[in-house]
């Protein structure tokens, strides 16, 4: 059976940095497209950032939290990692990772989109204070 399980969550100030991590376990990473959710309250899932699970490049970063997010992967651990610096209120919320094969043996840039990956985890919470 096939898990994700995340780690790392917790509440800190703004400004302050948290790192998440993603334990995998019946996939390899290395065969995958790998990605960070987050979802406030009351708000739709929304995509943070993807990564081919190989490192290989090709890294698909939402916008809003460019020069402050940093996905990367561990193959050696098997373990998705989103370290997260001058964090803002607004990055409050639960943390997801999620995992999906990797569509053949081309450079693809992963989806930010939720409705692409096939498996995730229960998620961890941040909590930003201003």
């Amino acid at each position: 059976q096939v898990q994700l399980v995340e780690s790392g969550g917790g509440s800190v100030q703004a400004g302050g940095s948290l790192r998440l991590s993603c334990a995998v376990s019946e996939i390899t990473i290395s065969d995958s497209f790998m990605a960070w959710f987050r979802q406030a309250s009351g708000k739709e899932r929304e995509g943070v950032a993807a990564i081919p699970g190989d490192g290989d490049g090709l890294e698909n970063v939402a916008d809003s939290v460019k020069g402050r997010l940093t996905i990367s992967v561990d193959n050696a651990e098997n373990t998705l990692y989103l370290q997260m610096n001058d964090l803002r209120p607004d990055d409050s919320g639960m943390y997801y990772c999620a995992a999906t094969p990797r569509p053949g043996s081309g450079r693809y840039i992963p989806s930010l989109a939720p409705s692409h990956y096939n498996y995730w985890g229960q998620g961890t919470r941040v909590t930003v204070s201003s």
